[in-house]
């Protein structure tokens, strides 16, 4: 007997100005299963799960829960209805306790006054059944994102939530923390607690979920039983054809003669007497567990963090970035790991955003030309294949990937010698990253330095010629084979175990 459907679209379209973002689109949950929703960045996904969030009115269509018609105005009346929504942007509030998040707006008073006791016994009732070994006390800005997760999941819980809906919910978590969150959604099901699962990560999607739909450029394609199909099956859906190899080809023209980038004994706060060359034509990856010190390493190279000590070359001269700025004026460019809080302006326009970084380019004296502006940022929106309705539209309008990408082509205007990319492709689905991948190596075999840090072990083994192990500081070790960069190997240098010469 199939389990009775809690939520049920029917028929949804969503027309913004200028582009229908859902055509006709379907979804059915059934009573306490997971169900994956997955689609390239674009797809409509978020435009959905924000029209049974309450944030958005369909154009057109109906949703139906427990058998009847809904229709939510605002966030809240989704969550009475008994829908949670954890997004990938967190929405809490940082300078108040674990505990006052939880019960926001619904705190237990005695007397007038707030019953602080009975609020931290409810909440650490909610959080003790999660597994949580913090005090609902705590404050939220101290605690690390999984556990703020933990806080999201356990606020919703508290309103009686019938669905819970995970947006990208494991980007920015390490794979311990993913498999606490995995226990949690396995907790929630156990309790006839529906899960809608929102990943790019197909490891993820076969770990937890039981059926998987999928949508493309804002239409729906399929439903299917995670146990009938396999990740191939799932991407064809996706991107509409097949992806072919995951990853471009390794460099075949590696200058070990010419170094782009030479470092010695560069030491900061976190890390110390860091030593490695950037060769021509390659791809240089630098892993490590998160807190290693990957990304101090980076942002003390290019001059956003002061190094303590030690030495810099770029082509041949030696450099004294003494901020970010000297850098860029060399040709060096990071782009960091959280492109929405320290990559883009999301109320500025495309426009503004992808000439931000060369503002010399695109103006005469003082003044902006936009003229000039409009040709640079049509260049690249051309060139990198940017989805976009319109320049003048505001980036945060953009999916993911084309947020990504628009931040590529920023820095592309300079001209870059060095390219270090933190985290390249979080958040983005596996078209957009493949295209991002072969950007990068188209790049690398143009003679620019191209730098990647990342936590997602396939993507470095994937896309690096050389991979740079990072632990507690320190370099662990250097793979430089392709037979020996392995996962097995990362982990074990990232882990502070050391390998034997012929496994390097």
């Amino acid at each position: 007997m199939s389990k009775e459907m809690l939520l049920e679209v029917k028929n949804i379209t969503k027309q913004f100005p200028g582009t229908k973002a859902l055509d006709n689109v379907q979804l059915n949950v059934k009573k306490g299963e997971v169900h994956a929703l997955c689609g390239e960045n674009g797809a409509g996904k978020s435009t959905l799960m924000n029209i049974i969030g309450g944030m958005y009115a369909p154009t057109s269509g109906e949703l139906k829960f427990e058998g009847k018609k809904i229709a939510p105005r605002t966030p809240g009346e989704s969550q009475k209805i008994g829908i949670g929504f954890v997004h990938q942007e967190l929405s809490l509030c940082p300078h108040l306790t674990a505990a006052e998040n939880i019960y926001i707006g619904r705190l237990p008073h005695n007397r007038g006054n707030i019953n602080f006791s009975q609020l931290w016994k409810d909440a650490d009732e909610v959080l003790k059944r999660f597994g949580a070994n913090f005090s609902s006390k705590e404050l939220v800005s101290k605690l690390t994102v999984s556990e703020q997760q933990l806080v999201e999941i356990a606020k919703s819980v508290s309103l009686d939530c019938k669905l819970l809906i995970l947006d990208e919910p494991t980007s920015s978590l390490t794979d311990k923390e993913t498999n606490k969150l995995f226990e949690v959604v396995k907790s929630l099901k156990s309790e006839g607690i529906s899960v809608l699962f929102i990943s790019h990560r197909m490891p993820e999607i076969f770990a937890i979920c039981d059926r998987v739909t999928v949508f493309k450029d804002g239409a729906y394609v399929n439903t299917m039983e995670i146990a009938n199909i396999n990740a191939d099956d799932i991407i064809r859906a996706m991107v509409g054809r097949e992806l072919g190899k995951l990853y471009p080809p390794k460099s075949t023209c590696i200058d070990k003669k010419e170094s782009i980038v030479k470092v010695r004994n560069l030491t900061g706060k976190i890390f110390k007497d860091i030593n490695f060359d950037l060769y021509k034509g390659e791809i240089l990856g630098f892993a490590g567990l998160v807190g290693a010190g990957r990304t101090e390493i980076m942002t003390a190279l290019c001059g956003i963090d002061n190094k303590q000590s030690g030495d810099i070359w770029l082509k041949g001269k030696k450099q004294n970035f003494k901020r970010y700025g000297d850098a860029v004026e060399q040709g060096v460019c990071y782009l960091t790991e959280d492109r929405k809080k320290e990559g883009l302006f999301l109320e500025m326009s495309i426009k503004s955003n992808m000439t931000s970084a060369n503002l010399k380019a695109v103006s005469k004296n003082i003044w902006l030309q936009e003229k000039l502006e409009k040709k640079l940022a049509d260049n690249y929106v051309k060139q990198l294949s940017i989805k976009v309705a319109g320049i003048e539209y505001p980036i945060k309008s953009l999916s993911g990937g084309n947020q990504q990408k628009c931040l590529l082509g920023k820095w592309l205007s300079i001209n870059p010698q060095l390219i270090i990319m933190d985290e390249p492709t979080r958040g983005i689905d596996v078209g957009a990253k493949a295209e991002i991948h072969n950007l990068l190596r188209r790049l690398a075999n143009e003679g620019v330095g191209v730098i990647i840090v990342s936590s997602e072990l396939p993507e470095i083994i994937g896309v690096s010629d050389r991979v740079i192990v990072v632990h507690e500081g320190s370099l662990a070790g250097e793979l430089s084979n392709p037979e020996t960069i392995t996962e097995e190997n990362i982990m074990k240098l990232a882990s502070g175990e050391s390998l034997s010469e012929e496994k390097k």
